[in-house]
């Protein structure tokens, strides 16, 4: 048996609720309003936006798309995808992308995004784009500067 003279084992264990309860509270998931123009017609359209770190690129949900009547452009090579859990995605390769004007805070900016059916989220900014614009996130809170 070790005995720590600082704590005692019931306060150990309440320690170790307290960080339970703050990761639960902790978001995974953070949302913010971002600006869509297509193209081809300069028509845009307000969406919320998932941030998260654990997508590699820009998603946006084929079915939005559709609903958007977005200009839809081949990819030269379709890509596989992964989902968090590692298993390949049930809705196959993404195969499609289209080219838009994001508009966050004050950026602009031309982009590709890729198009993946059966998401609950219309677009995630993934990895790459929170690491070219290097926001603050608070992740607690969901807040971004």
């Amino acid at each position: 048996m070790q005995i720590d003279a600082g704590t005692s084992d019931s306060e150990e264990i309440e320690k170790k609720k307290e960080v339970r309860k703050l990761e639960r509270k902790t978001l995974r998931e953070v949302m913010v309003k971002i600006g869509l123009e297509r193209i081809d017609t300069q028509e845009g359209v307000t969406v919320e936006a998932l941030l998260d770190s654990r997508v590699t690129g820009l998603i946006m949900s084929s079915e939005f798309t559709k609903k958007q009547r977005f200009k839809l452009k081949k990819l030269e090579k379709p890509i596989n995808v992964r989902n968090i859990d590692r298993l390949f995605n049930k809705e196959g390769l993404i195969e499609n992308m289209v080219e838009v004007n994001i508009y966050y805070q004050e950026y602009r900016e031309r982009t590709k995004i890729d198009i993946i059916g059966g998401q609950k989220w219309t677009v995630i900014l993934g990895m790459l784009w929170l690491a070219h614009h290097n926001f603050e996130i608070d992740w607690r809170i969901g807040e971004v500067k």
